[in-house]
């Protein structure tokens, strides 16, 4: 890795940035800065698993960087200025990926190499990118210009004019060398670009074309000089972006400009750390350190004092209140709040790897429609053809452009409505397709920047009576509740009661329906979704002839039916005759029977379970054909009807079950078997009653059955349990 430190460090020593000057400076430094201590990070060699995927993640980080900055010193300035907003997010992804590597590997290595990681880590935390004032105004009139809603070509050409003109100027393309390197560098995108994206391939060709018309306009009142006067001040603005190697000896990382003003007396700083204390100890030597990073001097092994290099013979540490005392006086003085080290080195997000790739810069000019039709013209076109007349290229309504806010990456719905309605759907379809492909993005959304303005689209959608917008603003929630699986607890009931209406259309019932289903897995959410009113819309979801809704309700009920409060709610009387057809479904049983078993909790549902026609036989059935899991919910459904009443212990015994529980009990899964042999006890028990009755009554029933020959021949239902004779009793006689 020796080679690869040089490579990095002659490569950003002396950047030469086209634009964005300030911010690839600054990201240069950090990666020199990192690249000097990889080597001994290696040669510490944290060989763990998560040692050597931080190593991965770290040797990504800074290679992605290096890439960013080599697009930034290579790439047409025009486009660049018009992506600004994206290369500022790329260089703080950059730097989020340094800080969570390094945060890892920091507890791996030696502690005096820690220290200097936790410096890096420290500035790349302070870090700010912001865009200078030059490239902002130039990126600010481009994308005007690319947005703007021209009718008359007069109009549009002077409109052309002026915003190439100060983009050019606020950018130094003030010279004919200048703009043959702008096309040069515009004509390179467009061979890295591909066929794949159509919208940046447009826009680059806008770009090439405003060139080609009119570079001479631009050239006009300039000159050569203007571009040496440019760069002047472009490496004076620099300046306050530079980043001092070694500002981590000086500073705590999370410090406030008061604590830059302010002196630190040296007593109050860490021998290791040469950072404010915060929970300072002293040691045998009778010196004082910060207790985390002494901790780890301990751990590695060392048995001296790192300041003195005394030998230690405990390594006890005792609180130094009275030193921490004045700190706190002095950090109250000054304003100057301190953090816990230890709490610093929580890993951050897991962050996407592909979300800091150059590739996916090409993204950033997603559905940006352009003032000419120039998708079919070529460069060789661009360069005849775009000083005629362009009045029939022109787009006779702008009305459907979107702004360049609306690129997926920065995941904020909040000025959605800033759109019309169509390029509203499109950024809802266009942030889906990100949802779909970014198992980590839906971390970064939160009720105001994402929930609130898609409840507000679903309402309008609704209002509107827009089924397709209905369906992919459904699809774009469901995709956000099944990525989020941490938990959402902040959806509110405007967004519930909006999902009760849409099971009232047919535009978004199957959506609507596997929302509840990932919802309804939330304890937290099943009062919302009753409150909301959707609960008989599901049940009334059991009479359709569609397969798919019946699978879903079902599904939700069996989320539902675990909450007993919401069991009221639910009339088994109605519910449970639409229910039984739905044991026989070998994909749906499980969830059947888990819902049964859940309402056997109260009386009333146990009776209707006895009662209702079919719900019983089909239980059993399950015993005998189910899955192991169908079979250790349907023993505990028998199990908890046959432990309330001995009536219900001699319908089940009706059923034929023993031998499917004889079979269970030394088969069947683990709870199953307990269950079975319970149920076992249960029915052996009443059927010992039930003999020990006939013989004080002096029924002979042994007699009576070969007496009788209507019972010569029983049915299977009858035959002997455990060892007697059970008449078969019908189901109103029991209840009676």
């Amino acid at each position: 890795m020796g080679n690869d430190e040089s490579e990095i460090v002659e490569i950003w020593s002396s950047p030469s940035f086209k634009v964005h000057h300030g911010m690839c400076t600054q990201l240069s430094k950090f990666v020199e800065r990192i690249a000097k201590v990889f080597p001994e990070i290696e040669a510490a060699r944290p060989r763990c698993s998560s040692g050597v995927q931080a190593l991965c993640l770290l040797n990504n980080a800074i290679g992605r960087a290096k890439s960013l900055l080599q697009y930034c010193s290579e790439s047409s300035k025009l486009y660049l200025a018009i992506t600004g907003s994206v290369i500022v997010s790329r260089c703080r992804r950059s730097t989020n990926m340094m800080e969570q590597s390094l945060s890892q590997i920091e507890s791996m290595v030696p502690v005096m190499l820690a220290v200097e990681i936790s410096q890096i880590i420290d500035d790349l935390r302070e870090a700010t990118f912001i865009l200078d004032s030059s490239d902002e105004e130039a990126g600010k009139v481009l994308r005007e210009l690319l947005q703007a809603d021209v009718s008359a070509i007069d109009s549009l050409e002077l409109s052309e004019i002026k915003a190439l003109q100060l983009a050019a100027s606020r950018l130094c393309i003030t010279s004919p060398k200048a703009i043959l390197i702008e096309k040069r560098s515009i004509k390179k995108l467009l061979d890295k670009v591909g066929d794949s994206d159509q919208s940046k391939i447009k826009v680059l060709k806008y770009l090439f074309y405003l060139l080609k018309k009119y570079g001479n306009s631009v050239l006009g009142e300039q000159k050569d000089n203007a571009c040496a006067q440019e760069e002047g001040s472009y490496t004076v603005c620099s300046q306050s972006f530079e980043v001092d190697s070694r500002v981590g000896d000086r500073k705590f990382g999370a410090q406030t400009n008061n604590l830059s003003r302010a002196i630190i007396p040296e007593v109050f700083k860490c021998p290791l750390s040469l950072r404010l204390m915060y929970d300072p100890v002293v040691i045998e030597s009778g010196q004082t350190f910060e207790r985390m990073w002494i901790q780890k001097w301990f751990e590695e092994g060392n048995h001296t004092c790192p300041k003195t290099k005394m030998k230690l013979v405990c390594q006890s540490l005792t609180p130094n209140t009275a030193m921490k005392d004045m700190i706190s006086k002095w950090c109250m003085k000054y304003g100057i709040t301190i953090s816990d080290p230890s709490l610093q080195k929580a890993a951050l997000p897991s962050l996407d790897s592909s979300s800091t790739s150059i590739s996916s810069l090409c993204s950033s000019m997603n559905d940006l429609h352009v003032p000419l039709d120039i998708s079919n013209m070529s460069l060789g076109s661009l360069d005849t053809s775009y000083g005629s007349d362009t009045s029939s290229n022109k787009i006779a309504d702008g009305s459907n452009r979107m702004p360049l806010w609306t690129n997926v990456h920065d995941i904020d719905l909040s000025r959605l409505t800033e759109l019309n309605w169509d390029c509203q759907c499109k950024v809802i379809e266009a942030y889906e397709t990100r949802l779909e492909h970014d198992n980590q993005v839906s971390h970064s959304l939160s009720f105001t920047n994402f929930v609130e303005p898609l409840i507000r689209f679903l309402r309008d959608a609704r209002d509107l009576h827009d089924s397709r917008a209905q369906r992919i603003g459904c699809r774009l929630l469901l995709a956000f509740v099944s990525k989020n699986r941490s938990g959402i607890p902040y959806l509110n009931e405007d967004l519930f009661s909006l999902l009760a209406s849409f099971l009232h259309s047919a535009a978004a019932t199957e959506e609507t329906l596997a929302i509840l289903v990932a919802l309804s897995s939330y304890a937290y959410f099943i009062s919302k979704i009753v409150a909301s009113g959707a609960l008989a819309s599901i049940l009334n979801m059991l009479d359709s002839q569609n397969g798919k809704f019946q699978e879903l309700a079902i599904k939700i009920l069996h989320n539902l039916s675990s909450d007993v409060d919401i069991q009221s709610h639910i009339a088994p009387s109605e519910f449970l005759p639409k229910l039984v057809p739905f044991l026989k479904d070998a994909t749906l049983a499980v969830s059947c029977l888990v819902i049964l078993k859940n309402m056997c909790n109260t009386e009333h549902a146990r009776v209707c379970v006895v009662e209702t026609s079919g719900c019983l036989p089909s239980v059993a059935e399950l015993l005998e054909i189910g899955s192991e899991e169908d079979q250790e919910h349907a023993v505990a459904i028998l199990l908890c009807l046959c432990s309330q009443r001995d009536q219900y212990c001699k319908l089940v015994m009706n059923e034929g079950v023993i031998p499917s529980l004889v079979k269970i009990s030394v088969y069947g899964n683990d709870k199953a078997k307990v269950s079975a042999l319970e149920l076992r006890r249960l029915l052996r028990d009443v059927a010992y009653s039930v003999e020990q009755q006939c013989f004080g009554s002096g029924i002979d029933t042994s007699k009576d059955a070969s007496s009788d020959p209507r019972k010569e021949k029983p049915s299977s239902k009858t035959s002997r349990i455990f060892g007697w004779k059970f008449p078969k009793l019908s189901k109103k006689s029991v209840l009676s």
